[in-house]
């Protein structure tokens, strides 16, 4: 093959079109526990977490609330993918071995958002939210009906596998994907480019601009302990009878059980058998939907 522009410009289409095949062949699954949020700026703030507005009546002049600060905020990571293909493969015309790498480069674009939401699910144990609390804790502050500050835990403890218990169904999900720029295809590989002419390779790749962050700790349950009839009975039991501040209920009902492939097996006994393990009726059938996630392994 003649190394000009236009059989250049070929080659950049055809390996575009196989990255976007791969991109397409991505099933995602971040999207059932994260809302994705559009950044204008390199860090942005959530200042307004932890306080939801009640809805009061109506008695003499309107009572303005003011939203509850914070300082929390998401700052966004730049993310990037390249690879090489060398001048020798594309004038000898061996380039059937690169479409196959191509496709990969997009599945694994199209998963970085996985892999970045359900990174944090684990973190969540050991890293601070909105409160300045770990986001699975035993101790966030809420007010209660007479606004005196107490600890509320939306954590069973334990030290085992991992599960996570949600509510799912809110405009702010648990997770938030925070993203500035998706994945774009770039290249290099003008024969004037000074990776051309300094080490004969053309260079491909894919760039973005995001990250992720906790939104409300209320709509989510993690837990270490045996996952079990009642351990999950716990979670369930924490999650509804979550309350802001003043004794506001949240009205959280638990829609989704998020577990990592080892737990599938306990997770389907839980949610999807007829009868418990003594052989009495199993109360929790259908409760809510089982989420095995192999982001999680």
């Amino acid at each position: 093959m003649l190394v000009n522009a236009a059989n250049l410009n070929s080659l950049r289409v055809g390996f575009n079109a196989s990255f976007q095949r791969g991109l397409g062949q991505a099933q995602p699954m971040w999207n059932r526990v994260a809302t994705e949020v559009r950044s204008t700026q390199k860090e942005q703030k959530y200042g307004w977490l932890g306080k939801i507005p009640r809805v009061r009546e109506w008695i003499g002049p309107r009572l303005v609330q003011n939203l509850m600060q914070h300082d929390y905020a998401i700052t966004e990571k730049p993310l990037e993918l390249t690879v090489g293909v060398d001048r020798d493969d594309i004038e000898t015309d061996n380039l059937g071995i690169y479409a196959p790498l191509f496709e990969e480069m997009g599945m694994s674009t199209g998963s970085e958002w996985d892999l970045m939401v359900f990174g944090l699910l684990p973190l969540g144990f050991t890293t601070e939210c909105y409160d300045e609390q770990n986001f699975f804790d035993t101790d966030h502050p809420v007010l209660d009906e007479d606004g005196t500050p107490t600890s509320v835990s939306n954590t069973g403890g334990g030290s085992g596998t991992p599960w996570y218990l949600l509510d799912t169904r809110r405009a702010l999900k648990p997770l938030i994907l925070q993203k500035r720029k998706d994945f774009k295809f770039v290249s290099l590989d003008r024969e004037q480019d000074q990776n051309v002419f300094m080490n004969k390779e053309f260079v491909y790749g894919a760039d973005a601009r995001a990250n992720v962050g906790f939104g409300f700790w209320q709509m989510a349950y993690g837990s270490k302990q045996t996952l079990n009839a009642s351990a999950y009975a716990a979670g369930r039991t924490a999650l509804s009878g979550m309350k802001g501040d003043y004794g506001r209920p949240l009205g959280l009902m638990p829609n989704l059980l998020v577990v990592p492939p080892s737990l599938e097996s306990a997770g389907r006994k839980i949610l999807n058998s007829e009868y418990g393990s003594g052989g009495e009726t199993n109360e929790w059938k259908g409760t809510a939907e089982l989420l095995v996630v192999p982001w999680l392994a």
